[in-house]
């Protein structure tokens, strides 16, 4: 979407023919120089094909036609084997970083809040001989204290440098690593360690005090707690049978010299690396079973769609570790030997929450090349700098409108714009450091206009990605040449894809111009199923007479001419109305959050009614802008109580709903404004920040029946 150029037209005019001026001028030796044909080359090729000519697929990328990919490097089949192999290619290179806490102080809001802000140094760095030592010295311990291979030991712990050393001391010993999202509740913790039946639990010395203690007489196997802070954890009280340990303690006992030269139990390419439990944005969470094999295809895969992957590269690791897309991301870094530097949603930037204003961010610090995000907070990013852009002199908007829209018809001829970048999106580039070359979205659909955004903005491609826990978060990448939007791109090198009719939603493989249909992923990243949960792997899973297994996502797909997919449904988010129309959640929502006014949405229907409604976490400063307008006033909970202030926001709901050509019945007609946001800790979105529906259906029960007339 182009920004409005609010200048007069006969200027207008005369910029637009000088920079007419200056790409004839300049483009014949940038175009040479550059390579910028190949690009456009590559964008317009084909990228997939079915394999046996039908529409319905099975899909696979040119490159892997005759025959799926497996592993990177020969004989390295396992987590274990990849780390040797890095440790013993890069020993001195950084592996793993922290930055040192130099002071933290409480800050008093204005609101009578107290937010707790730090100051931190540099990056201290184990090196990869350095961190291989650490986990084989861990893995040892572990074993000392009665672990034994292919038992479970669970980790409840936040990002950061100890989640990957626990992780690859337990590859390495061949123990199955659980892993729990730090957000989930009491009864989903508990649950997660009930079924896995743990005797051993890694966590932090916070999530132990604020978390765990609450539950631990409900988890009655449970023996050993160890902490991976430095600190010292006191607690009094403490239940007969557990035994507390601090991570170093653990690595001194396994450094010991007899229990270092005992022979360890190296794991099988089939043998279960992870069980990884999900969100449970459907309900409780499940267990899914990843093998060794799994995950080594899984970012094989992914390592293969990003250019000139190499030792060079620093990697900022701050989403939860627990999810798929950051524990892929972060192996397939270890896998060619980059560095990566720990973070969290609070230290990200200058700007974040826990940052003392004045001081550095951890992106300025770490300026990473590669980074993860999902939608969500590249969704904040974009409204925070158009916010800022908003409030610029009429002159500075302008040239900045011009220049957004000059690179925006440039990258879609596949073009750079390196003056653009230098002169006017260098300070917004800044944000995540300076140097990020390749920017990786996953976890939920990612907007046309945020995407548009990070591209011209941020000065560097956005790989939009598609995968799942259950096929290691490997499915679909799209190329870094493809400046194409709302599209996931082709199947990975790992993976195949075919659609699936689904009659009731009218999605058909025969439809023009592209096939459509439910989405099943195949190949050797398809993990061994839900654990203890035979009646879901028969409904999720199945075998083909190959032999490959296959995973059926429940997510709805169409596939362009090039082999690229697009996202355009989901099975669980479609609701019939009263009327028979059948109505897309997903697809309202991901239209209504590109209004600036809103930071985030549910949208709800009932089978049993005639229209949609929806729950609606305002834009703080655009809420407070518009009620000035209407002269409303009062505190912001009163705000978002205020019906016409209700009224007011679902106007211009539903004029964002009319220009993005939304059917009427799709577009919300009552509102429910949320003074506060949803965070993982509310539990009513998941750590990648996907809707909880049942949980925000629970949340706002009295104002459904209120918005059908119930009250």
């Amino acid at each position: 979407m182009k920004l409005k150029e609010d200048m007069n037209p006969l200027l207008l005019q005369v910029f637009r023919s000088v920079v007419w001026v200056y790409s004839v001028i300049t483009f014949i030796p940038w175009y040479f120089l550059s390579g910028a044909g190949n690009n456009v080359e590559r964008a317009n090729r084909i990228k997939a094909r079915s394999v046996s000519g039908l529409p319905l697929g099975p899909y696979r990328a040119t490159n892997s036609q005759d025959k799926l990919v497996a592993w990177m490097h020969p004989n390295v089949d396992t987590l274990d084997k990849m780390f040797k192999y890095a440790a013993s290619r890069f020993p001195q290179r950084d592996c793993l970083g922290t930055r040192e806490v130099l002071s933290e102080e409480d800050e008093i809001q204005p609101n009578g809040k107290v937010f707790k802000k730090v100051i931190l140094g540099n990056y201290n760095w184990l090196s990869y001989e350095e961190a291989y030592e650490a986990a084989k010295c861990f893995g040892s311990g572990l074993a000392a204290l009665g672990l034994k291979p292919q038992c479970k030991i669970a980790i409840f712990c936040e990002t950061r440098a100890e989640w990957m050393l626990v992780a690859q001391a337990c590859f390495m010993y061949n123990f199955q690593l659980v892993t729990l999202y730090s957000t989930l509740g009491p009864m989903a913790i508990a649950h997660g360690l009930n079924e896995t039946e743990i005797t051993h639990i890694i966590t932090s010395k916070d999530l132990l005090q604020s978390r765990l203690k609450a539950i631990v007489c409900d988890v009655p196997r449970l023996q050993y707690i160890i902490v991976v802070d430095s600190k010292p954890t006191s607690w009094p009280n403490i239940p007969r049978g557990i035994t507390v340990y601090s991570m170093d303690a653990v690595k001194e006992i396994g450094a010991k010299p007899e229990n270092i030269a005992v022979n360890r139990s190296q794991p099988e390419s089939s043998d279960i690396a992870v069980i990884m439990y999900t969100s449970g944005s459907t309900g409780i969470p499940k267990g899914v079973m990843v093998s060794h094999g799994n995950i080594i295809a899984g970012i094989t895969g992914m390592a293969e769609r990003i250019p000139n992957l190499n030792e060079s590269d620093t990697y900022i690791g701050y989403l939860p570790l627990a999810h798929v897309l950051e524990l892929s991301a972060e192996l397939v870094c270890i896998s060619h030997g980059c560095s990566i530097g720990y973070s969290s949603p609070q230290t990200l930037a200058d700007q974040s929450t826990k940052i003392k204003k004045g001081s550095k961010g951890d992106t300025s610090v770490l300026k990473p090349t590669l980074m993860a995000a999902v939608p969500e907070i590249m969704d904040r990013i974009y409204k925070n700098v158009m916010t800022k852009v908003e409030e610029m002199s009429k002159l500075q908007r302008t040239l900045f409108a011009l220049a957004y829209n000059y690179k925006m018809e440039q990258i879609s001829k596949g073009y750079s714009t390196p003056l653009c970048d230098s002169l006017v999106f260098k300070r917004v580039r800044a944000l995540l450091g300076g140097n990020t070359r390749v920017l990786l979205s996953g976890g939920a659909p990612l907007s046309a206009a945020t995407q548009r955004f990070m591209n011209i903005c941020l000065c560097c491609p956005v790989g939009q990605g598609y995968g799942l826990t259950e096929t290691c978060g490997a499915g679909t990448i799209s190329e870094m040449w493809d400046y194409s939007t709302g599209r996931v791109g082709a199947p990975l090198v790992c993976s195949e894809m075919t659609l699936k009719d689904w009659e009731e939603g009218g999605y058909y493989s025969t439809d023009k111009p592209n096939p459509r249909g439910e989405i099943l992923i195949g190949g050797p990243n398809v993990t061994m199923g839900y654990y203890k949960n035979e009646t879901k792997n028969r409904e999720d899973f199945y075998v083909d007479e190959n032999g490959q297994r296959w995973f059926c996502t429940g997510d709805i797909g169409e596939i362009h001419t090039d082999g690229c997919l697009k996202i355009i449904d989901r099975k669980k988010d479609l609701v019939k109305l009263q009327a028979g129309e059948y109505v897309s959640l997903g697809k309202v929502e991901a239209v209504l959050k590109n209004c600036s006014l809103i930071d985030n949405i549910c949208a709800y229907a009932n089978s049993d009614q005639s229209y949609v409604i929806s729950f609606v976490v305002p834009n703080h400063k655009q809420l407070m802008a518009l009620a000035e307008q209407v002269q409303v006033r009062g505190t912001w909970e009163e705000m978002c109580n205020n019906s016409q202030m209700e009224k007011e926001v679902l106007r211009i709901i539903t004029e964002a709903a009319l220009s993005a050509k939304m059917e009427r019945f799709e577009i919300p007609k009552k509102i429910r404004l949320s003074s506060e946001p949803w965070t993982p800790e509310t539990g009513l979105v998941t750590d990648a920040f996907k809707l909880k529906r049942k949980e925000l259906k629970s949340h706002y029960q009295e104002d459904i029946e209120r918005m059908y007339g119930g009250k």
